[in-house]
């Protein structure tokens, strides 16, 4: 069982540029490899990410409601977890995450395209000396 002070596997790393590259799918598909074998705080981590993934690529095949119900959920996991989890900056996902929910909200099901791409969350990463103390 892993930690969320401990270094971040590979899979999660590969994850992570798979997020902040908009490969979406492939990152939900890794991070299920990883979310698998977990359980307790790196498992609602892990699910919460996930499910932000999914709800991306729900927005980009245009599911308004896969991808604002699965926003929320993903952020809900998310707030059962560390500011910071595996260096990653899970508060900073999680502000990011919920404004573009807002953001799909106000747009509706016929404007969700138009979403500022800007807006779109990034995984950041924090150093692993501030991993602990977020």
């Amino acid at each position: 069982m892993r930690t969320c002070e401990e270094s971040p596997p590979g899979q999660l790393l590969l994850a992570i540029r798979q997020f902040n590259g908009r490969d979406w799918y492939n990152c939900h598909e890794t991070l299920e490899d990883l979310w698998l074998g977990e359980t307790g705080e790196v498992r609602n981590f892990l699910q919460g990410t996930l499910q932000i993934a999914v709800a991306l690529h729900h927005w980009r095949n245009g599911n308004h409601g896969g991808a604002v119900s699965l926003l929320e959920s993903g952020v809900n996991y998310l707030k059962r977890v560390s500011a910071a989890c595996l260096w990653v900056d899970v508060a900073a996902l999680i502000a990011d995450s919920d404004q573009v929910r807002i953001a799909l909200v106000q747009l509706g099901k016929e404007k969700m395209a138009s979403l500022d791409q800007t807006l779109i969350p990034l995984i950041k990463t924090v150093s692993a000396d501030r991993a602990g103390t977020l």
